[in-house]
């Protein structure tokens, strides 16, 4: 089954000024979106989802890494990363889930530019012109909090009862005048181990 998409969306927000400082590197945040049916609407509960996943996400994920490569240039650009997914009131979060966290959607991004985190997530359920809120973090350090941000965005008629919107996130650069320091200057403050921030 391949997947029916309705649109595409492409979104790219450049802050050049934050808190009434100009930033010294502007942030960019790009935000590339695909409005898919949803493979298991109308169609009950249904208990295996590997078939459509198998189907799907592959798709969706090399169509929208291409969209953010084709706008920033290059993977080594992107600094941040992150994905969403909204689903349809006719569907379920684990339909959305289901095409996003799976390695088939999310080794195409990972791989484009060269990271080594796991890609922040959000999952949720809404009508047409729902908020779509992309997480993201340093591709490659979990504990750079200049590059926890958050790209919002909406499209008007998506998602429809019956469809998943799919997003992938990228930021060039981190938040402009960031000043709270990073998750190891906490663990070092506390006493806990920089060398091992996972056990904390």
């Amino acid at each position: 089954m391949a997947p029916v998409i309705r649109k595409t969306f492409l979104q790219i927000e450049t802050t050049l000024v934050e808190g009434g400082k100009e930033a010294a590197t502007p942030l960019k945040l790009i935000a590339a979106l695909a409005v898919v049916k949803n493979p298991w609407a109308g169609r009950g509960f249904v208990e295996n989802l590997k078939p459509e996943i198998h189907e799907v996400a592959p798709v969706l994920g090399e169509l929208l890494t291409k969209m953010i490569i084709d706008t920033v240039g290059s993977g080594e650009a992107v600094e941040a990363y992150g994905k969403s997914a909204v689903v349809g009131l006719d569907g379920e979060i684990e339909h959305g889930s289901a095409l996003i966290h799976t390695l088939r959607f999310g080794n195409h991004y990972r791989t484009a530019v060269g990271a080594k985190s796991y890609l922040a997530f959000c999952n949720t359920r809404g009508p047409a012109n729902a908020p779509i809120m992309i997480p993201l973090m340093d591709k490659n350090d979990e504990g750079r909090r200049s590059h926890y941000l958050t790209i919002q965005c909406a499209i008007p008629d998506a998602p429809a009862a019956d469809e998943i919107v799919v997003a992938l996130g990228a930021s060039i650069g981190g938040r402009p005048h960031h000043r709270i320091g990073d998750r190891y200057q906490d663990l070092k403050e506390l006493g806990h181990d920089v060398a091992n921030p996972a056990s904390v």
